[in-house]
């Protein structure tokens, strides 16, 4: 009788060229394997906290050396070759040296085209897409989560806080313990930004300084709105400045840093999620700080524009917008080839969204069926007026938020881990 020998599942390296931290697809690769048996080693750029990340609890991290300063003071087509040159060495020095592995799942970099119709057209290389699902941790958060998260805020943040104990500007405990979002709440709009040349903040500003000027000529059944953007970066004091001159009545902005856990929360309580990223490659993964459910939100927001059309678009880690009623994408495309993740990231919350349109768009968003696409700010920001007209309860757009929860609830019913089992793990157990 012979003796079977059980397979053990072979190792695998997970490549980011660019900040892990920023590249949730990515590590949702890395933990998805892991979860069944698979070692990964990851390898990308990652920061000093990057210990910090969920992946590095199932995951073996190796930081890349950074490009040295002295490249970026080089002439304008010299940095790329430079750069580029640095990448690879550094890359083949690390793939050399690290443990043996059996398969390579590689971040495309930019100038790789990402497409299958891309690939096979251009390439002649047939690619089976494997379509972005939300991950577990975009899920709604009840009531109780929101209030005791804003309760922390309104601590530091007068925008959340009242004079009443136990109750924010948002939210009130009853004396069952229960609580309720009050119906003349503000409406809360979240970002996640890393603050570089990548992020342009004019499309959500102008659509903010409308909803401001439409609010000061009468508009009062328009609420007034708080917008919480999150994260650290080089440009931060910059747009802090330029957003501290608006001077406006009906809108205030805040800029906190949040812990990882807080920020899903901060976006399941928000009425709108806003990612503002530009990619002038058009090939790289964003990721606002980590995933947030946004189950108490009403709107959610990205704003991403792509030049050439193949990045792909992530948010923090993932995010419950359960509550929320509308979410925002002003991620374009000029190759109309890519499909925003932070949409995904929405429809996983269970939040409607608004997105800027383009050629594939509608293989995502179809317009007065799961959320609306637009052109411009000024139509965003009609849109956004519609949306919060009478909030928190429009009967002008009732009829409207029922077909969206119907048709979200759709696309939610198979997650990210269900989706990968079925699509991508068998590539990995054939090697």
């Amino acid at each position: 009788m012979m003796a079977v020998t059980k397979r053990h599942p072979g190792r695998v390296c997970v490549v980011v060229l660019g900040d892990v931290g920023r590249s949730p697809r990515m590590c949702y690769h890395a933990q998805s394997l892991a979860s069944r048996g698979h070692p990964v080693d990851v390898v990308g750029y990652m920061r000093k906290d990057a210990e910090k990340l969920a992946v590095a609890r199932s995951a073996t991290l190796y930081p890349l050396w950074q490009v040295p300063g002295w490249i970026s003071g080089c002439p304008g087509p010299l940095v790329y070759l430079l750069k580029a040159l640095w990448q690879a060495v550094v890359l083949f020095i690390f793939l050399m040296t690290l443990p043996h592995f059996s398969s390579l799942l590689m971040q495309n970099p930019p100038g790789v085209p990402a497409m299958p119709q891309d690939l096979a057209k251009n390439w002649g290389v047939v690619a089976e897409p494997l379509h972005d699902r939300p991950a577990a941790r975009f899920h709604p958060i009840p009531p109780e989560e929101t209030h005791e998260l804003f309760v922390r805020l309104g601590k530091i943040y007068q925008a959340f806080s009242t004079t009443v104990p136990d109750r924010t500007a948002f939210t009130e405990r009853h004396a069952d313990g229960s609580v309720a979002l009050f119906d003349d709440r503000p409406g809360l709009l979240v970002s996640g930004t890393s603050w570089t040349e990548d992020e342009d903040f004019s499309v959500l500003l102008h659509a903010l300084q409308e909803y401001e000027s439409s609010r000061e000529e009468g508009g009062h059944d328009l609420p007034r709105l708080v917008c919480v953007i999150t994260g650290r970066g080089p440009l931060k004091e910059f747009y802090c400045q330029l957003m501290e001159r608006k001077h406006w009545n009906h809108v205030e902005v805040l800029t906190p840093w949040l812990e990882e856990d807080d920020y899903p929360r901060l976006l399941a309580s928000a009425d709108l999620g806003v990612s503002l990223h530009t990619s002038s490659s058009g090939l790289d993964l964003l990721t606002v700080p980590p995933p947030v459910s946004t189950a108490s939100a009403d709107l959610g927001v990205s704003l991403h524009t792509s030049s050439s059309g193949l990045d792909l678009l992530t948010v923090p880690p993932p995010v419950s917008t359960a509550s929320a009623d509308l979410g925002v994408s002003l991620h374009t495309s000029s190759s109309g080839l890519d499909l925003p993740m932070k949409v995904v990231d929405m429809f996983g919350a269970g939040l409607p969204v608004c997105a800027f349109d383009f050629k594939c768009l509608s293989e995502l968003v179809e317009h007065g069926e799961n959320g609306f696409v637009f052109n411009s700010a000024s139509q965003l920001a009609e849109q956004l007026i519609a949306w919060f007209r009478g909030f928190p309860h429009s009967q002008q757009m009732a009829a409207l938020r029922r077909r969206f929860k119907q048709r979200i609830g759709e696309f939610r019913s198979q997650g990210w881990e269900a989706n990968w089992e079925r699509h991508a793990r068998h590539l990995f157990d054939e090697v």
